[in-house]
């Protein structure tokens, strides 16, 4: 299975895991990773993958019941069986240089 093929079988499969509310909960997902600032959920809700009404991000935390052992098991899955594995965050509040 080709990168593409791989990760639409991801998508459909953490979809299939958020049981109520799955629809708005995978597009405020995918907002979260799109929306470069956003300092309130009413600036995810500006997002163009999320088509709802901003009142939809409130309804769909509200709501979903994520199957959370079957996701950590499917994220675990998707991690490489060789090498180091690096994680990293970033929680500082003042701006990053653009230009690295």
């Amino acid at each position: 299975m080709d990168v593409f093929g791989r990760l639409k079988a991801f998508r459909q499969a953490v979809y299939d895991n958020m049981c109520r509310a799955h629809d708005a909960t995978f597009e405020l997902t995918d907002a979260v990773m799109l929306t470069r600032k956003a300092y309130c959920l009413a600036d995810l809700s500006q997002c163009p993958i999320f088509r709802r009404k901003w009142s939809s991000i409130y309804e769909a935390l509200q709501d979903t019941r994520p199957q959370r052992q079957k996701l950590m098991r499917l994220y675990i899955k998707q991690m490489p069986t060789s090498g180091q594995i690096i994680l990293a965050g970033d929680h500082t509040a003042r701006e990053r240089d653009q230009t690295l």
